[in-house]
């Protein structure tokens, strides 16, 4: 086991435990939605329950036509809207919920 003496990290979450392909994912919705809206940071003003909703209205659409299930409006995966709308979520309940959250 590597020395902690030279880097302070125990007990920090690993970043790298994290598949790339959910933070890509994640990211192209947002380039969506960004190229749609405009404001980079105008879901922190939408209230949890329509992304809620959203997040239901696309596992909705993979339950109903398959986990490859693709949004009709943007062409990208449905499960990509799912996992945005679900980041969303855990962000701006993080504060409510999580604060004392243990692994």
């Amino acid at each position: 086991m590597a020395d902690q003496a030279l880097k302070q990290d125990a007990g920090k979450v690993r970043l790298s435990l994290v598949p790339a392909s959910i933070v890509e994912a994640i990211a192209r919705v947002r380039q969506y939605g960004l190229n749609k809206y405009g404001e980079d940071k105008s879901w922190k003003q939408v209230e949890p329950e329509r992304f809620m909703d959203a997040f239901l209205r696309h596992v909705l659409e993979m339950w109903q036509n398959g986990m490859n299930a693709i949004d009709d409006e943007s062409k990208l995966p449905s499960m990509w809207h799912a996992a945005c709308n679900l980041a969303f979520l855990i962000e701006l309940t993080e504060g409510e919920k999580n604060e004392n959250l243990e692994v």
